[in-house]
């Protein structure tokens, strides 16, 4: 059975618990990360390195870094559908893998640590601020490269959709409200988002407040 080591409110293993339950497979998570601990033990540093979660175990192969992980997955169990079998499709799924990676979780890390894990007297309002900017212009690409699409990349759901739409769960979520910015009008992901959110392998975990 799959092993997914990593605590479920991590945004890392959330994709990949995603991805599990959208491939139908059967497997064990096991907490760890944040107040569980657990990383920094000697035996979750032989699985990984860095100490960080997620982490899994498919039939003893043990893989870290859950953008990797998702595409192993999906290609290994859904070739040709969640994972693009043609090239030039797969190479705009993970064009959009990579994009989340790069340009939206570093914008969303400042804001999302400082509304929704800092005490509200701790926070450092300006970080916060310009956080959210900088995530709103990202996504505001999104928004754009949506156009009539229900999926990033058409028609049929892809792993495209995993880690961007993982973004867009706490850029909806977070409590702007506390601070002085007004989140922009983005009708197209917000239709793409609630679109995400009825797929059963993730609408429990979307319906859960941000942690």
């Amino acid at each position: 059975m799959l092993k997914i080591w990593g605590r479920l409110n991590s945004i890392n293993v959330e994709k990949v618990v995603w991805c599990a339950g959208e491939l139908g497979l059967r497997f064990e998570r096991i907490d760890a990360g944040g107040k569980f601990g657990v990383v920094d033990t000697p035996a979750f540093k032989s699985l990984n390195p860095c100490g960080k979660v997620p982490v899994i175990e498919d039939d003893g192969f043990v893989l870290w870094e859950s953008n990797t992980i998702v595409r192993y997955l999906a290609g290994k169990y859904a070739l040709g559908t969640l994972m693009p079998e043609e090239i030039a499709s797969r190479a705009e799924a993970e064009r959009w893998m990579d994009f989340q990676l790069a340009s939206l979780a570093p914008a969303l890390s400042p804001a999302f640590r400082g509304l929704v894990r800092t005490e509200s007297q701790k926070r450092d309002i300006d970080e916060i601020t310009g956080s959210l900017k900088a995530l709103g212009d990202a996504l505001g690409i999104v928004e754009e490269c949506l156009g009539d699409r229900p999926y990033l990349l058409g028609e049929r759901f892809t792993v495209a959709d995993i880690p961007v739409g993982s973004i867009a769960h706490r850029w909806f979520g977070l409590p702007v409200g506390d601070v002085s910015y007004s989140r922009p009008e983005f009708p197209k992901l917000r239709a793409w988002y609630d679109r995400l959110r009825e797929r059963p392998a993730i609408a429990d975990i979307m319906s859960a407040p941000l942690s």
